[in-house]
Formats: C-alpha cells, sequence, structure tokens
C-alpha cells in the first residue's frame, strides 16, 4: 500500500513539474517596436520586420516578444513611448521615422536602436557617421529626401502646361526645411512656382488643398513623412476630387490611389531592420554595423487615377515606369 500511494505521488508530482518548469523559463527579450506614424500606414510593414527576424532565424513567440506603439503623427508623444521601453527594460528598440529615431536615442545609450528613416541620419542627429555610426545606435536610410527634385520633375512631365505645384510638408519633421528647399530649387530649376503649406493636422491639409485649387497649382508633391503618410486616404481623396495629380515616396502612395510613386522600396527597408536587429540580439555591435542605404528606386503609375483625372500619361513615363496600375 505504502509503495502503491508513492507511486501515485511521483506521478502526481511529474504531471506538475513541467508546468511549474515552463513557469519559471526567462521572459523572452522584448524589441520595441516605436513608430512614428499609424499602425494602418502600410500592412507590409510590420510583416517585412518580422521577415527580416527570421532571415535572421528569429521567430516572434519563439524567440523574441514584438511590443508596439505607434504615436500616429503625434510627434510630442514619442519621447514617453520611448521612455516606457526603457522602463521595461527591452532588448533592441526598432525606430521608425527620424522624430521616433530621435526620442529613441535621446532615452537610452545603452539599449540598442535600429532605425529606418527618410530623412539623412547624419544631418539630422541621428549617428555621426554611416560607415561608423558609433554608440548605440544603426539602422536603415531610405534616400527619401533626396528624390524631391526627381518627383517634381515626373510631376511635371506629366502635365502638358505645369506653371506651379503644391507641395505638402510636416514642420514637426526633423528635415522638413531642407524638404522646402528642395522642392523650391527643384521647381526653379524646371522653370515651376512653388506653393508651400505646413500641416500638421487634417483639416492644414484641406486648406492646403483648398489654397492649391485657388492659385491653380498643377499637381501636389507630398513630402515623404510617416504623418502625411498615414494621412494617405485624405490626400488622395482630396487630389481625386480636386482633379489634382499627386507624387510622393515609396510605391504605396500609387497603390493607394496617388497619381504616382517614386522613390525607394519602405518595406524592404523595415526588412533590412529586421535583419539588423537580429544580428544586434545575437551579438553584433550597433557601432559596428554601417548605416545600410536602399538604392533601388521604383517609380509606379496609377492608370485608373490618370483616367479620373483627366490626365494623359505621356508615352515617355510608362516606359520608365516599373510598375503600371490598371
Amino acid at each position: 500500500m505504502m509503495r502503491r500511494r508513492a507511486f501515485i505521488t511521483l506521478l502526481g508530482g511529474a504531471a506538475v513539474w513541467p508546468i511549474a518548469a515552463r513557469a519559471q523559463q526567462p521572459a523572452l527579450p522584448v524589441i520595441g517596436f516605436l513608430s512614428a506614424g499609424a499602425e494602418n500606414n502600410d500592412p507590409r510593414f510590420v510583416p517585412a520586420f518580422r521577415h527580416g527576424l527570421s532571415e535572421q532565424d528569429l521567430v516572434e513567440g519563439r524567440d523574441v516578444s514584438l511590443e508596439f506603439r505607434w504615436a500616429e503623427g503625434h510627434y510630442d508623444r514619442l519621447p514617453e513611448l520611448a521612455a516606457d521601453f526603457v522602463r521595461r527594460k527591452a532588448a533592441l528598440i526598432a525606430a521608425f521615422g527620424p522624430p521616433a529615431a530621435l526620442a529613441a536615442k535621446a532615452a537610452t545609450q545603452t539599449i540598442p536602436v535600429v532605425f529606418v528613416s527618410g530623412a539623412d541620419p547624419v544631418a539630422s542627429g541621428i549617428v555621426s557617421s554611416l560607415n561608423r555610426p558609433g554608440g548605440n545606435v544603426t539602422g536603415i536610410s531610405l534616400l527619401i529626401n533626396e528624390m524631391v527634385a526627381k518627383q517634381a520633375r515626373l510631376l511635371r512631365d506629366s502635365q502638358q502646361k505645369a506653371v506651379s505645384i503644391g507641395v505638402l510638408v510636416n514642420p514637426s519633421n526633423v528635415s522638413f526645411e531642407s524638404e522646402i528647399n528642395d522642392a523650391e530649387t527643384a521647381a526653379k530649376g524646371l522653370g515651376l512656382q512653388a506653393v508651400v503649406h505646413q500641416v500638421t493636422k487634417d483639416e492644414e491639409i484641406e486648406a492646403a488643398f483648398a489654397d492649391f485649387v485657388q492659385k491653380k497649382v498643377s499637381g501636389v508633391l507630398v513630402a515623404g513623412d510617416l504623418f502625411l503618410v498615414s494621412r494617405t486616404k485624405l490626400i488622395v481623396a482630396l487630389a481625386l476630387r480636386e482633379r489634382l495629380p499627386t507624387i510622393s515616396n515609396g510605391n504605396g502612395f500609387a497603390q493607394s490611389g496617388g497619381l504616382m510613386g517614386y522613390g525607394t522600396d519602405v518595406p524592404e527597408g523595415y526588412r533590412q531592420a529586421g535583419i539588423y536587429a537580429g544580428k544586434i540580439l545575437k551579438g553584433a555591435k550597433p557601432s559596428e554595423l554601417p548605416v545600410f542605404q536602399l538604392t533601388k528606386f521604383q517609380l509606379l503609375i496609377n492608370m485608373t487615377t490618370a483616367r479620373v483625372l483627366g490626365v494623359t500619361i505621356p508615352p515617355m513615363l510608362l516606359a520608365i515606369a516599373d510598375e503600371v496600375i490598371e
């Protein structure tokens, strides 16, 4: 009888032991996903980041945990969101957009930070050098700000008699002054006038389009900024209503109904950020990982939008487009 009781007790202990052992396992390292934009900016961004992690054999839920914080274009929220990740002792912060990168850099000098930035990372103060970023910060440069002149030319070339272009910029972005200067310089070089509006909320975007109509601009250039990306639906709706051709960075803008998108592949930047995050979690030092620069540029033209606007896209533009959306 005693042997039977001992055996039952042993079985009971065996049944409980794995549960207790699982409870004692260390928590997974946390990657803080800090974005200046909104969760619905582009459904490809987060999967692309996860794909980059998987290329380093890191799977969410098995090897790492992802926690998300979205500023939704309200950049003043970013310092507290970054500080929250520091308090939670995140293993790494992935920061998307220059304001998010700067907030993460200011919040910690020890937790590794991997950024994705459209602004020049050196000029905006995110890193001191592209080749040797130093400190705890490195990341991916999308080269968005270097596209303004080309975007202005594409917008001009899509019009038969372009006289002026409207420009939307977000003054909360660290690079907005250079965006304005680049747009004005590019417009002047093309014999056009630039009508610039600084916008930080929906009603200012609506007022800007009303002014563009009044001043009879030929089209609108939307600067690369996560707040403006989060307002793509509004911008496209206004552009269609007012019959104004628009262009912005990346292929997501044209796919969402804008006339043209020109720039680097933004989801690819998120994938590369996932790869860098994986390398760092496996022991690489951020200071020794050079800032990765995307170099492949893409032009997308939305012909459905062109027909709605009554715009005839010149054959030369269609010939150089990477994708024509019908």
